[in-house]
C-alpha cells in the first residue's frame, strides 16, 4: 500500500518525465542492433557493420542488442539521474515502513471503522494495542475525513454510532475512549464477525 499509487508517486518526482527506465535510457545512449528477412537466405540476418566499433549490451529479458554510442558525460549523467532516484525510492520505503504505517500499512481511504478484537489478551498486550491504534490515530487517521471505532465483543462496544468527522477533538475523543476500555470483556465466537458486519452497515464506510 501507499499514500498515493506508485504511478502517481513516480510522476511526482520526475522519475517516468525523466525517462529512466532501461529501454528508455538504452533509447537515449545507443541504437538497436536490427536483424532484417533476407530473401535470399530465407531467413533473419542482423548487420554486421556495427561489430566491434561499438560497445554492446544484450538485454536478458528479450536478447535484443543494443550498439552504445553515447559519450562518457551522457553515462554519467545518468549515473546520477538513478542514483538520485535510488535515494528517493529508499526515502520512501523508509517512510512507508516507519511508524504507524510499519503495523497498519498506508490508510488511503477517506472513510474508515477500525474494528478491534484484542482476544483474551495479557494487560501487557492490551497495552502494546492501544499504543499501536493510538498511534495510527493520531499520525494517519487525523488526515482522513470520517473515522470510527467498534470494540469486538458480546456486547458491541461502538466510540460512536456512525462515522464522525475527522478533527483534533474527535481523534483526542476517540483516544480516551481506547484508553478507558476494560482489559477483558465478555466475548463470543461470532464477536468479530458481528463487529465486521456491524461497520460495513455503514454506507459512508470505504474500508
Amino acid at each position: 500500500q501507499s499514500l498515493v499509487s506508485s504511478s502517481k508517486w513516480l510522476q511526482r518526482y520526475g522519475l517516468k518525465r525523466n525517462k529512466l527506465s532501461l529501454s528508455q535510457i538504452l533509447s537515449q545512449i545507443g541504437f538497436q542492433h536490427r536483424k532484417d528477412y533476407v530473401t535470399t537466405l530465407g531467413k533473419p540476418v542482423a548487420s554486421r557493420y556495427a561489430d566491434g566499433l561499438f560497445p554492446q549490451y544484450k538485454r536478458a529479458q528479450d536478447g535484443s542488442i543494443y550498439n552504445l554510442t553515447a559519450k562518457k558525460e551522457l553515462i554519467l549523467h545518468f549515473v546520477d539521474c538513478l542514483m538520485g532516484a535510488i535515494e528517493l525510492y529508499k526515502q520512501r520505503m523508509e517512510w512507508l515502513t516507519s511508524e504507524s504505517r510499519q503495523i497498519f500499512g498506508v490508510i488511503q481511504e477517506e472513510c474508515i471503522v477500525i474494528v478491534l478484537d484484542f482476544g483474551t489478551a495479557a494487560p501487557s498486550e492490551f497495552d502494546l494495542c492501544r499504543d499501536a491504534l493510538s498511534m495510527v490515530l493520531l499520525e494517519q487517521v487525523i488526515q482522513i475525513v470520517r473515522f470510527n471505532l467498534i470494540r469486538a465483543a458480546q456486547g458491541l462496544m461502538k466510540w460512536q454510532q456512525k462515522c464522525t468527522p475527522v478533527s483534533e477533538h474527535t481523534v483526542k475523543s476517540a483516544v480516551m475512549w481506547l484508553w478507558k476500555l476494560d482489559h477483558m470483556t465478555a466475548v463470543s465466537h461470532t464477536s468479530s464477525a458481528e463487529a465486521l458486519l456491524e461497520a460495513m452497515g455503514d454506507e459512508a464506510v470505504s474500508s
